[in-house]
């Protein structure tokens, strides 16, 4: 989203750029009327907390509003309240359509999110050993209904780690555990259990135990002193025996920003997100980055490993063990690798599809599906002249996905009449004669990775709003 063309009218605090996302999750996207003024957002918003700043995105040429605004909270709970109780709400007895509120994507994370978001609701404490699951669940639940806890315990003797999970209902009631809880708890957001991020987090917090109780950590956080850039591929050091994952872990003796992570780890394509991690106990810098794939990340890792940045301070990279089997994370390496490049041809020389489409005798189509979503059976598409009832918005990261790949992944919902790129963006359109086929294409690849590319599958505008729009003189 283009924040550049937004303006509001109304004076008083405005946050800078580097302050947008100050503190996490304090800003709200919606989706409105192009007729709905400022000072109505002001009045509606207003209740739950308070407002930094208003942006009303416009057109740069016309000043027009685009019907997109931000919200600018102070505090991370009263935007996420605003969230729950205004989203699909009306802001004036004469609109006609509801509005759509979510948290605005901020650098660490990809997307919009909204109340159903995993993300938003569970939070990672550092708690007592002693601590018993109802311990914990006694000592949040005054910031709202619980729907569990957790403790994270050693496998082998079953004795508490000494950090644990609390899943809340709402969003909001996540954010005021983490405002107004203890400092002690050390209570972050979550990362939803499909990224894999226990080990992560388990292992920030452990490494801060241990640096808390004065203790040595159990690895030198700086191997790579006295070795040079690419002492890593030496045939006598123990990479054999070291896990391997997407997502690796990052520290420095220099504090870095987020920005500077994801300009050094950006090098490397495939790169999903990144998070830096404050550690109140020392001056190093700790942070966690994750790619779409592992042949990213082992390229990233033995690249960037005792990389200098800034010139004379060296940063330590080590993968985060997920638990994943190494040897079928090298086969799929090797897969994700043959997958990226026939994508790439496609995308970068749209000739080439032809080249593609020479199969063997089968006649199948390269690249193939690769994914963990069931899909159903393939199924023949409607006529072109078929009317459209739905239109799905499609955004790929990475990279897109070739056409006729997309098709085949569409179709299979039947009733598709077209799927297309959008020329140099990342996005696409699905054209659906039949709401129930788009509605189960959304449910099934909504937030999925197929051949290596993670798919947004969101409703776009009906054909009739559509119809309705000036077209484009230029």
């Amino acid at each position: 989203m283009d924040e550049a063309g937004s303006c509001a009218s109304g004076g008083g605090f405005r946050p800078g750029v580097d302050s947008l996302d100050e503190p996490p999750n304090s800003r709200i996207f919606l989706v409105i009327s192009k007729y709905t003024p400022e000072s109505v957002l002001r009045e509606r918003f207003s209740p739950f907390g308070e407002i930094q700043d208003i942006w009303v995105v416009r057109d740069k040429h016309t000043k027009e509003s685009k019907g997109i605004a931000f919200v600018k909270f102070a505090r991370s709970s009263q935007a996420c309240r605003a969230m729950e109780e205004m989203h699909g709400q009306c802001l004036s007895p004469s609109d006609t359509k509801p509005i759509k509120v979510f948290i605005a994507q901020s650098r660490s994370s990809g997307s919009h999110r909204d109340v159903e978001d995993e993300e938003l609701t569970r939070i990672f404490v550092m708690i007592p050993k002693s601590y018993t699951e109802e311990d914990l669940r006694e000592k949040f639940k005054v910031y709202g209904d619980i729907e569990y806890c957790s403790i994270i315990k050693n496998k082998v003797t079953g004795e508490s780690k000494g950090l644990g999970y609390v899943r809340y209902l709402k969003p909001s009631q996540a954010a005021q555990a983490i405002e107004n809880c203890d400092r002690s708890f050390r209570a972050i957001l979550a990362e939803p259990k499909n990224k894999a991020s226990e080990s992560s987090e388990q292992d920030y917090y452990s490494n801060m135990r241990q640096e808390t109780l004065g203790h040595e950590p159990r690895v030198n956080m700086f191997p790579f002193e006295q070795q040079s850039e690419f002492s890593s591929f030496d045939k006598n050091d123990n990479r054999g025996q070291e896990a391997i994952s997407k997502r690796l872990s990052v520290v420095s003796r220099v504090p870095f920003t987020e920005e500077q992570l994801f300009s050094i780890f950006d090098i490397v394509p495939g790169l999903e997100y990144c998070e830096v991690q404050r550690d109140p106990y020392s001056n190093y810098g700790h942070g966690v980055v994750q790619y779409f794939n592992v042949a990213s990340a082992i390229y990233a890792k033995y690249k960037l490993h005792g990389f200098q940045y800034p010139p004379g301070n060296r940063i330590g990279v080590s993968f985060i063990d997920d638990g994943s089997n190494a040897t079928d994370l090298l086969r799929k390496m090797a897969t994700q690798m043959v997958a990226a490049q026939l994508a790439s041809m496609v995308w970068n020389n749209p000739s080439q599809q032809q080249f593609l489409q020479f199969g063997g005798s089968s006649g199948s189509q390269l690249p193939q599906i690769q994914t963990d979503v069931v899909l159903p059976s393939c199924k023949k598409k409607a006529p072109p002249e078929t009317p459209v009832k739905e239109r799905l918005f499609i955004v790929f990261n990475p990279h897109p996905l070739p056409l006729d790949v997309l098709e085949d992944i569409f179709c299979r919902f039947g009733n598709l009449i077209e799927v297309y790129l959008v020329s140099g963006k990342n996005v696409g359109y699905a054209k659906y004669a039949d709401r129930i086929s788009a509605n189960d294409a959304i449910t099934t690849l909504h937030g999925k990775i197929l051949n290596g590319v993670r798919l947004k599958v969101m409703l776009a505008d009906s054909p009739r709003e559509e119809s309705n729009k000036r077209q484009r003189t230029y």
